[in-house]
């Protein structure tokens, strides 16, 4: 991924110097792609129901106290930081462009960058949550020590891989200002649990979906894409299924308890807004086959 060079986005935070233990905390629901790797270890180790440990984990559970470092710029010469500035300042790029063709302003998220624990408006932020976005403050939050979970332990190695999960996060956001992420959760107080898993399900795939979205339009912009990058990206979105993850901590797959969709799903909601590069052809929400 020829990613050097390219623009950074002057959208993130640097709150690393404040991780830890400390002051402030919060109570709320912030998801991400992480918490699904802790909720089925629980669930294949300690017979614990995945959403009970995601509502924990996203601070539905005890607040926890943690520290709110001061919001700084990366330093120049951080090169890990530097790739996720400019992947962010790609996907700005990217929706700009496709809102204003649809009539509308795309307002840019904020990503912050932590260590360890993050007051957020969604609740305590963890970096066991992986990287998540909170809908309350319309912010991505990022650990980037989940990028070397994804490479050792879910064997996604990859800059391209890394880039897609900050588009994911980022489609995330694309929802909110939608109005999709309201109008589920309006829904879910009046659903069973097997409905909400369902919901949760079709929201992680159209994020997946915008992901492929970005990847098509940053491509067609900036053509920095090398041989094996979208096989990574790819590989990643399987890595990540909730089939596979089961699979791998328990031994046996239950569709019913899927709360981001099996690796076959995510692979192909990616490659479908890749393909086309269109909103109206994410709509999982009406789709009859995910």
């Amino acid at each position: 991924m020829r990613w050097e060079g390219n623009r950074q986005s002057s959208n993130v935070e640097d709150r690393r110097a404040g991780g830890g233990g400390g002051r402030g905390f919060g109570i709320g629901g912030g998801i991400g792609i992480g918490t699904i790797v802790i909720a089925l270890l629980a669930w294949g180790v300690f017979g614990i129901n995945p959403l009970t440990t995601i509502g924990v984990l996203s601070g539905g559970g005890a607040p926890q106290v943690v520290q709110q470092g001061p919001a700084q710029t990366p330093p120049a010469n951080d090169q890990a930081a530097a790739f996720v500035s400019t992947v962010l300042a790609s996907t700005e790029d990217a929706w700009t462009q496709i809102f204003r063709q649809g009539g509308a302003q795309y307002r840019q998220p904020k990503l912050v960058l932590f260590r360890g624990y993050v007051p957020t408006a969604c609740g305590t932020g963890q970096s066991a949550m992986g990287p998540f976005y909170c809908p309350a403050d319309q912010k991505v939050y990022l650990d980037m020590s989940f990028f070397e979970t994804l490479q050792r332990q879910l064997g996604a190695p990859g800059e391209f891989a890394r880039a897609y999960v900050v588009a994911h996060e980022v489609g995330h956001h694309v929802q909110t200002l939608l109005g999709t992420t309201q109008k589920v959760d309006s829904m879910r107080g009046r659903v069973s649990e097997r409905e909400n898993n369902a919901l949760s399900v079709r929201m992680e795939l159209q994020a997946d979906c915008f992901a492929g979205i970005w990847a098509n339009k940053s491509q067609q912009a900036k053509n920095w894409l090398e041989q094996g990058d979208l096989e990574s990206a790819m590989n990643a979105a399987a890595r990540i299924g909730d089939d596979h993850l089961q699979r791998q901590q328990t031994g046996m797959v239950r569709p019913d308890s899927f709360t981001h969709g099996s690796s076959a799903q995510r692979q192909r909601w990616f490659a479908q807004g890749f393909k086309t590069g269109s909103v109206q052809a994410c709509d999982t929400f009406n789709a009859q086959n995910l």
